[in-house]
């Protein structure tokens, strides 16, 4: 039974067998329906698998799938944090591995370790880093940077600062009507100190319908007419 490729995590270990040596590299069984490829450049890493035969059995790690089923191995262990992964605002548990007099390093695992200035390494004022930090102390990061040329990470130990909403007083908000509100209003009263006949004629309609108001709760009463 084969293995599905989108199924393999990167950085897993396999164990496979070379089928096919050429110029790109290896092709190797690895369960899934197309072998998989150890580029070229892996053979000569290290000298690993320098005298490679096909038939060999290896141990390597997924570096990479592709949705057409494609699948690359690495002699190396893939990090635990792939670059692709790393975003703006994202947090990582890390270890401090050196300390300088312009921050730390942290390594959080990545492929390469993440740097801390000293001005990110708490809210106030820190004359030294070794004053906050040590070689082997475990510290909660956050990204503020990522750099494709060079590859560079910029961390800080700040907490993030959290927005404040203003407050708003529903009952004060109530009590005070809006401009338009207040102009409808204005405007509403001038009409009837404008129009007096409107006005009676207004009167007349609401004192009609507070008459069919009272017929229709004598009604439903059972009130004589």
């Amino acid at each position: 039974m084969s293995v599905k490729a989108g199924a393999l995590m990167i950085g897993a270990e396999v164990q496979g067998k070379v089928r096919h040596l050429g110029i790109y590299g290896a092709l190797v069984d690895i369960g899934t329906e197309q072998d998989a490829l150890l580029h070229v450049s892996q053979l000569n890493a290290d000298g690993n698998g320098a005298n490679m035969q096909p038939g060999a059995e290896i141990t390597a790690f997924v570096y990479k799938t592709r949705r057409d089923g494609h699948v690359a191995l690495t002699f190396e262990k893939p990090p635990a944090v792939p670059w692709a992964t790393i975003k703006q605002g994202n947090t990582y548990t890390g270890e401090v591995i050196r300390v300088e007099d312009f921050g730390v390093f942290v390594d959080f695992g990545a492929e390469r370790p993440g740097m801390v200035h000293v001005s990110e390494m708490a809210d106030g004022y820190v004359r030294s880093p070794s004053d906050v930090a040590a070689v082997g102390q475990a510290v909660q990061v956050r990204v503020i940077k990522k750099s494709g040329r060079p590859r560079k990470i910029d961390l800080t130990m700040k907490q993030p600062e959290e927005p404040v909403a203003a407050a708003i007083d529903e009952d004060e908000d109530e009590d005070m009507p809006t401009s338009m509100a207040q102009a409808f209003r204005r405007a509403m009263q001038s009409e009837t100190s404008l129009n007096p006949r409107e006005s009676s004629r207004q009167r007349g309609r609401g004192n009609h319908r507070r008459q069919q108001e009272d017929i229709l709760a004598r009604t439903l009463r059972g009130a004589p007419r």
